[in-house]
């Protein structure tokens, strides 16, 4: 696997709303892909608040799993476009949040990326559901939409856990 350039910077957040390290896991993503979430991180849409890579690739890994095909449209990507590509493609790393990245761990899991069918790495997972959001609205508007709403459901769960613990 090759890496173009180091995984973008992160400024650290404010101790008081800190993420644990172990809420995001590093993945990577090929180039195709990263440019165009890197073009709506740079988006005059992507503001107030202006959302980094683990919230949009994370939002792309939303979409993708809210439809009840999500396997199904995965693998035909996989399975035809990104399998054209060559295995020597240049990736970047990024991280995505651990309730995006549990949906891709347990696809990567499942029966349909075991034998007598091909192995798909996570970063190919990843890209395909970057992909397909890109296929299915190409100005992003819907990934900066669910974005929003994965913060709202982390914040949430964040309230809840510190209520529990007081």
């Amino acid at each position: 696997m090759y890496t173009t350039t180091p995984s973008t910077s992160h400024p650290a957040r404010p101790a008081a709303v800190a993420a644990d390290p172990s809420e995001v896991v590093e993945t990577r993503l090929w180039i195709e892909e990263h440019n165009w979430l890197y073009a709506l991180l740079r988006s005059e849409d992507n503001v107030a608040p202006t959302f980094r890579f683990p919230d949009l690739l994370s939002a792309c890994v939303a979409l993708v799993f809210s439809k009840d095909d999500a396997a199904e449209r995965i693998f035909e990507f996989l399975g035809t476009a990104l399998v054209m590509r060559s295995p020597t493609t240049p990736r970047r790393r990024e991280s995505l949040w651990r309730p995006q990245y549990e949906l891709l761990h347990d696809l990567q899991c499942s029966p349909a990326n075991r034998h007598p069918n091909p192995k798909f790495g996570l970063d190919q997972l990843t890209t395909a559901c970057v992909a397909l959001c890109q296929f299915d609205d190409s100005t992003g508007a819907s990934v900066l939409r669910q974005a929003r709403c994965n913060m709202v459901e982390r914040h949430t769960a964040s309230h809840v856990s510190l209520q529990r613990l007081r």
